[in-house]
């Protein structure tokens, strides 16, 4: 439960930090756009104030309002690039016409070629272009009798050009940097998702071991109390050796269930006492208190104790190890103990009083791991075999650590499960 609330928070978290973000970035991008505006209208004003070239008038009322109207158009620069262009553009021509100095209001118009350059199409881009260099050209020849033509069209050039190379790279950087940034948001979701896809995978790996844990401990108990009942009053003594192996088993069943449920509340850096859970390293040679919620998962080293309450429950279980036994990895000591148990369990459930094996075989690059039972006489060989959960589940443990299992009758009768693991 604390993990699932954490994983809403972190998601919650990131929703709210992106509408931050983009808020911000608005905010910013109007600020910067409204100090331009106010720039470069006031830089016009102060120009026009100085006496302007040969042949043309000085800026009055008319041409200071329009230098105005000029700057304060591109405070809509990033909603409108074309409409913001042409109409700071058009300005300026009027501006032109009226017989004042160009270069008063020709900054405006090339940060709006600017910003189409970098925002539009390059068919679009060119359009403007094209228009800024007219409008150059225009306004040398409103006063050609004071004006180097060649000088005039080379600025016709070279200046909405450069504006126009300029603003083209930076609207390909802009695209790149928005890609980059969908990625890592594509990056952000896809974890997690990937977080909740783990988070539900361990839920599930938790169902299937109080699956496995509750399935056997019951068989047990169903087991032993049916046999106390039968014997208590022809023999007291076996029938209170049942009810001692009910208890045991009902204690630990109970133990293993609230280690696993511990688990769901409590993350191992969550631990009340702020220890580290000793179930991440245990010591192998370390036998399971089950009075400690937080005790190591079962493992190799408690197989005796499982194979000894099977026993107690009616069948004889024998268990061979060949080869040099080596450790194991927790984990796959975990599924090693699960599929015996499981197996086990099947042999209590469906074959009644008879005897199985188990056997452990330690080769160069696997582990071989066979529990085999002689089958109660009325099973047939040619029996169609449905899996179970038990069988599902023992085929799942295997997989994730590469390993194989089969499960199904021997020839000469009975069943075996047969478990695989490299090494």
């Amino acid at each position: 439960m604390h993990a699932g609330f954490g994983l809403r928070e972190a998601l919650a978290e990131g929703h709210r930090s992106r509408s931050r973000s983009w808020s911000w970035s608005r905010y910013r991008s109007l600020a910067v756009d409204s100090g331009l505006a106010l720039g470069y209208a006031g830089a016009g004003l102060l120009l026009g104030r100085e006496r302007p070239p040969a042949g043309w008038q000085p800026l009055d009322e008319l041409g200071a309002v329009l230098t105005v109207l000029v700057g304060l158009a591109l405070l809509a620069r990033r909603i409108a690039p074309v409409a913001v262009f042409a109409t700071s553009n058009a300005l300026w021509i009027l501006f032109i016409a009226c017989g004042y100095w160009p270069v008063v209001n020709s900054m405006p118009p090339l940060l709006g070629l600017y910003t189409v350059a970098a925002t539009r199409s390059l068919r679009t881009s060119v359009g403007c272009a094209v228009v800024v260099a007219g409008t150059w050209v225009y306004a040398g020849l409103s006063n050609a009798e004071n004006s180097s033509m060649p000088t005039v069209l080379a600025q016709a050039v070279l200046f909405p050009a450069v504006v126009f190379v300029v603003g083209r790279g930076s609207g390909r950087l802009a695209e790149r940097n928005r890609q980059f940034a969908e990625l890592t948001l594509q990056l952000r979701e896809q974890q997690q998702e990937n977080a909740r896809r783990a988070l539900t995978e361990e839920r599930v790996r938790i169902a299937r071991e109080l699956h496995d844990v509750v399935a056997h401990h019951m068989s047990v108990i169903s087991l032993q109390a049916g046999m106390a009942s039968y014997v208590f009053p022809t023999d007291p003594a076996a029938g209170r050796r049942a009810l001692d192996t009910i208890a045991g088993t009902s204690r630990e069943a109970l133990e293993e269930m609230r280690r696993m449920l511990d688990l769901l509340r409590v993350g191992r850096d969550d631990r009340p006492d702020g220890r580290t859970d000793p179930g991440m390293d245990p010591d192998p040679d370390m036998d399971v208190d089950p009075d400690d919620a937080y005790a190591p998962a079962p493992g190799l080293a408690v197989l005796d104790r499982l194979l000894d309450r099977v026993r107690g429950a009616g069948v004889h279980v024998t268990m061979e190890v060949a080869g040099t036994p080596t450790r194991l990895p927790q984990g796959m000591e975990l599924c090693v103990y699960r599929v015996i148990q499981e197996a086990l369990t099947n042999v209590l459930k469906h074959a009644g009083p008879t005897s199985a094996a188990v056997t452990l075989r330690y080769e160069s690059r696997a582990l071989v791991v066979t529990v085999t039972d002689e089958g109660s006489g009325v099973f047939r060989t040619n029996t169609v075999i449905t899996p179970g959960h038990g069988v599902i589940g023992m085929r799942e443990r295997a997989k994730i650590y590469g390993g194989s299992l089969t499960a199904g009758p021997r020839t000469l009768g009975g069943f075996e499960v047969r478990l695989v693991l490299p090494r």
